[in-house]
C-alpha cells in the first residue's frame, strides 16, 4: 500500500508510526474525557498511560524480534526502527494491563472503574494502529481471490508483492472499530466496573483467534501443527476474561 506517508530522500514518515500515534491521542483524549466525566484524575490516567505505553511497546516490539529473530541478528540497530512496523499486540496487551493494574493500585485510583474507563480507547486506539498494519504491508492475509483482496506493490512494504491475499489488517481494523462502539454503549448499562475491560478482552480473543486463520505471515511456532501461538494466548485470555467476568459479578450482586 503506502508504507510511506512523507518522503524527502534521507527524511521519511512512515504511514504505520503516523497511524500508531494517532491511535494513541485518540485513545488518550477519550480517556481523559471519560475520566473526568466519572470523577477520576485526568492526570493520573495520563501517567497510567504513559507507564502501560512504555510496557506494550517493550513487550510488543520483543515478541515480534523473537518470531523475526534471524532477520534481526545482522542488523540489531532495526530493533529501533519502530516506525517501520513490527509490534506483536499480545505481547504489548499483557505487560501493558499488567503494568497499568499496577499503577492505577498504587495511585489510589478504584481499579475496575479505571480499567473501563480504558477499554473503549484500547479498542479504537488498536483499531487505528491495524490501519498502520494495512500501509505498512505486514500482519498480511493468506493468498485468495475474493472481490476484495488487496495487493501490495511497493517494496518499501513488509507484504509480499503482487500477489493477491486477504486485508487481515482491515478485518481487525472494522471488527476492534465495531467493538469501540459495543463497548460505549454497553457503557451505559454496565452492571459492575470491571465487565467493559473484560468483555474487551474476550471479544478481542474471539476475533483474532478467528482472524488467525487467515494470516498468511509467520505466525510463530504451532500447537500440535492445528492453531497458532496466538491463538493459544488468545484461548488462555478468553477464559480468564470469562473467569474474571463471573467473579465480578458475583462480588457486585454480594455487595448489592
Amino acid at each position: 500500500m503506502y508504507p510511506v506517508l512523507i518522503d524527502f530522500g534521507a527524511f521519511r514518515i512512515y504511514t504505520y508510526g503516523v497511524m500508531i500515534a494517532l491511535g494513541l491521542l485518540v485513545g488518550i483524549i477519550l480517556a481523559t474525557h471519560r475520566a473526568r466525566r466519572e470523577g477520576i484524575d485526568a492526570n493520573k490516567i495520563l501517567d497510567t498511560t504513559f507507564y502501560a505505553l512504555i510496557a506494550a511497546l517493550l513487550g510488543s516490539r520483543l515478541l515480534f524480534v523473537l518470531f523475526y529473530l534471524e532477520d534481526y541478528l545482522d542488523a540489531p540497530f532495526r530493533i529501533l526502527k519502530l516506525w517501520e512496523g513490527g509490534l506483536v499486540f499480545y505481547g504489548g496487551l499483557i505487560p501493558a494491563v499488567m503494568v497499568g493494574l499496577w499503577y492505577i493500585t498504587r495511585s489510589g485510583l478504584p481499579i475496575w472503574q479505571t480499567a473501563d474507563i480504558f477499554a473503549p480507547s484500547i479498542a479504537i486506539g488498536h483499531g487505528l494502529g491495524r490501519l498502520g498494519c494495512f500501509f505498512a504491508g505486514c500482519c498480511y492475509g493468506k493468498e485468495c481471490a475474493l472481490p476484495w483482496a488487496i495487493t501490495f506493490t511497493d517494496p518499501r512494504g513488509l507484504g509480499p508483492l503482487h500477489v493477491s491475499v486477504h486485508p487481515t489488517q482491515l478485518y481487525e481494523s472494522l471488527f476492534l472499530l465495531c467493538l469501540f462502539v459495543f463497548l460505549v454503549l454497553l457503557r451505559r448499562h454496565k452492571r459492575f466496573h470491571g465487565e467493559l475491560l473484560w468483555i474487551y478482552v474476550l471479544s478481542y480473543s474471539v476475533g483474532r483467534f478467528l482472524i488467525e486463520f487467515l494470516r498468511g505471515d509467520y505466525r510463530g511456532p504451532w500447537t500440535a501443527g492445528v492453531i497458532s501461538t496466538t491463538q493459544v494466548v488468545a484461548l488462555v485470555l478468553g477464559g480468564i476474561s470469562v473467569t474474571m467476568l463471573l467473579y465480578l459479578r458475583r462480588k457486585a450482586e454480594r455487595l448489592s
